[in-house]
């Protein structure tokens, strides 16, 4: 099966748990793909820990959740040592975030200090307890929910750990129709997510992003992004545009879409669908703005031509 047929599988499989979201669980595959960590910001019951978990039985992933709350210490994230007294040494107690799809649930609402303690992890597959660095399992995958920040008791996240997300989703309410199967449909729900089946394995995940890797950007493309990365840049709408970081993350995305649908280079297309994911986190709006973020992506996608390869 080519890796299309075998990514198209694996969407249906989770769209069995997740109606009507397709959308959204292939850009939460996408952003897998491209090694790349997910932040969900939605109201609670909108299914975000259904997908996390859907992802990880679809891929045969090792799967932790932790639930932020704001007395959570990083200790209960990355793990301590303990002393024995049989050997009087010390042993290291690993913490869930030794796994390889990791979901921190409600992570704005626990403190900045805590959700520190991701920031190595996602950055560079990797933790340092006690001045000894351990390597986290290879794939190792962030899926971090968080309410929206006028409720109460939450922390914003701040800037340098949002752009450690590659991408941002929101699911939102289901369409009537997909509501009307779930209410149907009661038993596949939460209770029935273990009789997914595994449609990806360590080989085909391997083989998707070596795919990556090979995807070919033209100069066009290259000078089409760039012009996306410069208005957000130089428009008065944002404060604060698009990094470098923010522009390679745009591409790796786009590569991955084209991988996803069979292509071997990126057409504007794939930069079009992936921006509101990859973009909306990180751009700021001015003080004089009064839209919201996925307002700012429209702007962005209106003020920009598309140039053609």
């Amino acid at each position: 099966m080519q890796l299309q047929g075998v990514i198209d599988a694996a969407v249906a499989e989770v769209g069995q748990v997740l109606l009507g979201k397709d959308p959204q669980i292939r850009l939460a595959l996408c952003c897998l793909f491209a090694r790349g960590h997910l932040l969900i910001e939605d109201l609670p019951g909108m299914g975000k820990t259904t997908l996390s978990q859907a992802l990880a039985e679809v891929l045969g992933l090792s799967w932790k959740r932790v639930q932020f709350t704001s007395d959570l210490l990083p200790a209960d994230i990355l793990g301590v040592s303990v002393y024995d007294r049989n050997d009087a040494s010390f042993s290291f107690h690993p913490g869930p975030i030794f796994t390889q799809l990791l979901l921190a649930d409600e992570i704005n609402r626990t403190t900045p200090r805590t959700q520190s303690a991701l920031l190595e992890a996602m950055a560079e597959g990797q933790v340092t307890v006690e001045g000894e660095t351990r390597p986290l399992p290879d794939p190792f995958f962030v899926v971090a929910t968080q309410n929206p920040i006028h409720q109460s008791g939450t922390y914003p996240l701040p800037e340098s750990q949002l752009d450690r997300f590659l991408m941002r989703l929101e699911l939102g309410y289901p369409h009537p129709r997909a509501e009307r199967e779930m209410l149907l449909r009661p038993q596949v729900t939460i209770a029935n997510r273990s009789s997914l089946t595994q449609r990806i394995d360590s080989a085909q995940l391997d083989a998707i992003r070596s795919a990556v890797n090979q995807v070919h950007a033209s100069d066009n493309l290259l000078d089409y992004l760039q012009r996306l990365v410069a208005y957000t840049r130089q428009s008065a709408e944002f404060e604060v545009g698009l990094s470098p970081r923010g522009a390679l993350a745009l591409l790796e995305s786009a590569k991955t879409w084209a991988v996803m649908h069979n292509r071997g280079h990126v057409v504007p297309e794939d930069l079009q669908m992936v921006l509101p994911a990859v973009a909306s986190h990180r751009l700021v709006p001015s003080g004089d703005y009064t839209g919201d973020g996925m307002a700012l992506i429209d702007l962005l996608q209106r003020n920009v031509d598309v140039i053609r390869p």
